[in-house]
């Protein structure tokens, strides 16, 4: 009988730890979708919703045997169409691709490409240069800590002469406690030309997010934003609010 329930007690520890290795394999092509409600659309800690709400949402493709990785995703805009003849696109879309993997067991990468696209967009009745801007990018991770360069080959977001700008983005993603994240970023943004000094600055995140799976799948994030861009340069030609304000900023967000 002793014999039997300890052969019992194998077989049932064996079934377990296979079905737990079958959970954590990833199958080689997985497909994702989210949708997010932001009160504020930041990129980059400047607003490209005059301070208001968007409408966001995308999807990701990845090869995990590869690392190689697609995606687009799309937010309801309002910076062009405030810019008076600059057109009335409604809203951003995304592209990217890229590659991830490890360096070492420790360091994770990524690099890729990214344009951002706007449709019908006339910047340059505006007395600027098309927005539609590509960027190329390289990321290295470390625990919960990245590092992360993003280079300009085409003129950023319509600004004159600004070709082979950068951004340097920094921060770390702390598990607090299950679902509970704390998000932390300083990103500094180089505008290359005759812009220079004032269209460069610097930005900041400070924020937690919290994963809702008892609502399928969501995660709320709120976080406090903001930079020390010039207050000029970077305001809204609709009212002159100041774009890169210090404000909080929630974000809920579904996956599927």
């Amino acid at each position: 009988m002793k014999k039997n329930i300890l052969l019992l007690s194998v077989v049932a520890t064996l079934i377990s730890s296979a079905s737990a290795f079958a959970e954590e394999v990833k199958p080689d092509n997985e497909v994702s979708f989210n949708a997010s409600l932001a009160s504020d659309y930041r990129y980059r800690g400047i607003s490209q919703t005059r301070l208001d709400p968007a409408l966001q949402g995308g999807a990701d493709y990845t090869n995990n045997p590869t690392g190689l990785y697609a995606g687009t995703w799309l937010s309801t805009i309002k910076w062009i169409s405030d810019t008076p003849g600059a057109g009335s696109t409604p809203a951003e879309w995304d592209i990217y691709a890229g590659k991830k993997g490890e360096v070492t067991k420790d360091v994770s990468y990524d690099i890729g490409v990214l344009a951002y696209v706007y449709v019908n967009n006339n910047l340059t009745n505006a007395g600027m240069r098309n927005g539609n801007t590509l960027e190329l990018y390289g990321q290295l991770g470390y625990g919960p800590a990245y590092i992360k360069y993003s280079h300009a080959v085409t003129p950023l977001f319509g600004i004159v002469d600004s070709k082979n700008s950068g951004y340097l983005d920094a921060g770390a993603n702390i598990n607090i406690s299950e679902g509970l994240t704390l998000n932390l970023h300083v990103g500094y943004q180089k505008v290359q030309g005759t812009n220079s000094s004032a269209a460069t600055y610097t930005d900041y995140k400070v924020g937690v997010s919290k994963e809702l799976k008892q609502f399928g799948d969501i995660t709320v994030s709120l976080a406090a934003i903001g930079t020390n861009a010039n207050q000029t340069f970077y305001a809204s030609p609709a009212n002159g609010k100041f774009l890169g304000k210090t404000s909080a900023v929630l974000i809920a967000t579904k996956t599927f």
